[in-house]
């Protein structure tokens, strides 16, 4: 439902003081700090001063972000384990696999993060064998996925939105072919989360990992699984901690009885400080609303690819608006220069395989846009 009352984009910016001194077009990296997020590892950082151990509270800021999650993709909270990473995440699943039947085959893409590819490729030493899908032209096809995914398949592990130049694969269709031949899907939505609507129901996936340093606004050091429910009971981890016991306070020694929800998925202590940073970066999302924040991302990018197609740049994401995500990648003859010299004019963008990454966020403007093609122009060599 649309709401009647559009943002405030202006003060919604104003919450993130890196803009006082930055032009910060890089949430792909790290997404900007709010103020509530600052606020509340302090309130964190008091707690351990005033209170000094906090348990009950602590392990309640982990449900939190357990049931905010669960808001966010359209889940229930019984589904969601809350990890340290998204490699914590995928090694997870990994080991409640079997790779010795016969369903053996993981196919992947070339846009795969290295934590996911390296995973798959981990699990070959118990069996496995790994099938990589190439790009074509900056897509991954569709029909290469239905070629590559048999009766021999297990699972299919591949990433929303390529993190080299923000391309974007449609799910739903490839969650599709894989059910169609038994097989069971994983996606990585780290580089779609919080810029987007994705209801992990009606797109029918089996698994997703995603992280909360980049637009789910929250740090490093935490993140998160979905596990379809009708799953969860059927995959025993290998890799565990006391945090994924059917009662963790039964401090058992004695044999493994694995929770009955996704949290059996996780592994010891939660990253106490960093739940409540995440809890609050959510909760900004949720007050705005992720079908405003999609259009004005769609919004900013549109303005991105029109000023570097006006200056002759060579775009490298897709110019379908429906094929990328928030990010929107530009060549460049040295990358690594042409982001430093940039941050010498104190504009804040990142850089992956020879491209530019421009990453815009909700609080992004028209004026953080001019700022860096303003930049850019003086830098014109270092682009090709």
């Amino acid at each position: 439902m649309t709401n009647p009352h559009p943002p405030d984009w202006e003060e919604a910016r104003s919450r993130f003081p890196v803009f006082e001194r930055k032009t910060y077009l890089n949430s792909c990296s790290y997404g900007a700090l709010a103020v509530e997020v600052e606020a509340s590892m302090q309130r964190y950082l008091d707690a351990r001063n005033e209170v000094g151990s906090d348990w009950d509270f602590w392990v309640e800021r982990n449900e939190a972000v357990r049931n905010s999650v669960a808001r966010l993709i359209g889940a229930d909270s019984d589904e969601i384990a809350v990890t340290a990473s998204v490699s914590a995440a995928i090694n997870s699943v990994a080991s409640a696999l079997r790779f010795d039947g016969p369903r053996n085959k993981v196919v992947i893409t070339d846009f795969e993060f290295p934590t996911n590819a390296q995973i798959w490729y981990a699990q070959e030493l118990r069996g496995a064998r790994v099938i990589r899908i190439p790009e074509e032209n900056g897509q991954i096809p569709l029909d290469k996925i239905a070629a590559a995914v048999d009766e021999k398949t297990l699972i299919v592990a591949t990433a929303q939105v390529c993190f080299r130049h923000g391309a974007k694969q449609d799910i739903p269709a490839i969650a599709e072919i894989a059910r169609g031949k038994g097989a069971m899907t994983l996606v990585d939505s780290y580089q779609a989360l919080g810029t987007l609507q994705f209801d992990v129901k009606q797109a029918g996936v089996d698994f997703v990992v995603a992280g909360m340093l980049k637009y789910l606004l929250g740090t490093a050091g935490i993140g998160f699984l979905y596990v379809r429910q009708d799953l969860i009971k059927s995959l025993e981890p290998t890799v565990t901690g006391w945090f994924a016991a059917e009662d963790i306070m039964a401090m058992d020694i004695t044999g493994y009885a694995p929770s009955a929800t996704a949290s059996r998925f996780e592994a010891g202590t939660p990253p106490v400080p960093n739940t409540y940073m995440a809890e609050a970066g959510m909760e900004v999302l949720h007050t705005i609303g992720l079908e405003a924040i999609e259009g004005r991302i769609s919004e900013l990018t549109a303005a991105i690819k029109e000023e570097a197609i006006a200056q002759n740049y060579c775009l490298t994401s897709p110019l379908d608006p429906s094929q990328h995500a928030a990010m929107v990648s530009i060549q460049s003859s040295n990358d690594n220069q042409l982001v430093a010299c940039l941050a010498e004019d104190d504009i804040v963008v990142s850089c992956r395989d020879g491209k530019l990454r421009i990453s815009p966020h909700f609080y992004n403007n028209h004026v953080d846009i001019e700022r860096l093609f303003r930049a850019l122009r003086k830098y014109r060599g270092l682009l090709v």
